[in-house]
């Protein structure tokens, strides 16, 4: 199953990709300038608040936005730009190039299916392959995300199985059309961090093992590092900071990302965790208001942040940091 695409071409690319709702003839941005690269077997963390613009960001990518919001920019997968497609195109891409993991697996699985009702409809119903190919398709994932006799799970329903399982049952789904690109919204949030760790290291194995791109969508920056490649931070629907993950959790180059690790708690911290101050701006907000998004809450703004709209930059750490004062915070906060 392991796809044979060039490691060094795009698997998806996402440029300035804006989401707006209008109403009554007012627009409202809700996402601005969102641009990224995903390669094969690469792997994309996306991190921020609530509100920050993380899962409507997958949602925009996958053409699944509410009425009345609207995408606009690029999202290609493979080349074609998702948000130009045909319905019937689409359908075509979401059963055969794109897994979606989503956040609560018993919302998400009929209650009175079997786990392999729910694992072999989807390709039964397109067609992908034979009863018996996608039975043994899918006590063969089963297995590989750590699902022990298979044949014994195919045969129970959602309600057997634990929160931990129903997630992996969820991965497999994902899986069973060969996909190219999996997107995960939040998979982890209703989990312990047992279980956690757990579904994490999976979707590290199976991204590298398949082939597979991975946008995985969390609030928690400590998963996210520990299981991608490369992270960015969204604050109030744009990207403030990008780049590989150990570096963006290692050596943050924006305030809001060195504030959302300083807020976190830590057993190797013998200081309490800080809360950043204030509350989160909402995207339409701060594209009414201009300037840096997050200045109010910053301990390093200064007039200049409130008035100049600042665009990712290569910051002396070697991120992309969307902040005007990048060098100036590194020199005080690493010294150099």
């Amino acid at each position: 199953m392991n796809h044979a695409e060039h490691p060094n071409s795009s698997l998806l690319s996402v440029s300035q990709l804006e989401v707006a709702s209008t109403s009554r003839g007012v627009r409202a941005p809700i996402l601005r300038g969102v641009s990224f690269d995903l390669k094969p077997g690469e792997s994309l963390g996306i991190v921020g608040e609530s509100g920050s613009g993380k899962s409507m960001t997958i949602r925009a990518i996958t053409k699944q936005l509410p009425t009345p919001l609207a995408a606009s920019g690029e999202a290609r997968l493979l080349g074609d730009d998702i948000l130009k497609m045909s319905k019937r195109e689409l359908a075509r891409m979401r059963s055969s190039r794109l897994g979606i993991i989503h956040q609560d697996p018993r919302a998400y699985i009929n209650p009175v299916w079997t786990i392999g009702n729910f694992l072999i409809e989807g390709v039964l119903a397109s067609k992908l392959m034979s009863r018996t190919e996608a039975v043994k398709t899918a006590e063969g994932l089963l297995l590989e995300v750590g699902i022990t006799d298979p044949q014994l799970r195919m045969r129970q329903y959602p309600h057997e199985l634990s929160g931990g399982l129903l997630q992996r049952v969820t991965i497999v789904s994902a899986l069973m059309t060969n996909p190219r690109l999996l997107l995960a919204d939040e998979p982890t949030t209703a989990l312990d961090v047992t279980v956690q760790a757990e579904v994490m290291s999976i979707f590290a194995d199976v991204t590298k093992r398949h082939g597979v791109g991975l946008v995985f969508v969390t609030h928690d920056l400590d998963l996210a590092a520990a299981a991608t490649d490369n992270i960015a931070v969204m604050y109030a629907g744009r990207i403030v900071e990008y780049g590989p993950s150990a570096r963006v959790i290692g050596r943050p180059s924006h305030p809001y990302t060195a504030g959302l690790l300083a807020a976190r708690p830590d057993i190797r911290r013998r200081d309490l965790p800080v809360p950043i101050p204030g509350q989160a701006i909402s995207a339409p907000l701060a594209a009414s208001i201009g300037g840096c998004s997050f200045a109010e809450r910053c301990n390093f703004s200064n007039s200049n942040c409130f008035s100049t709209d600042p665009q990712l930059r290569v910051s002396p750490g070697g991120s992309l940091s969307a902040c005007l004062r990048a060098d100036d915070f590194e020199r005080e906060v690493y010294g150099d």
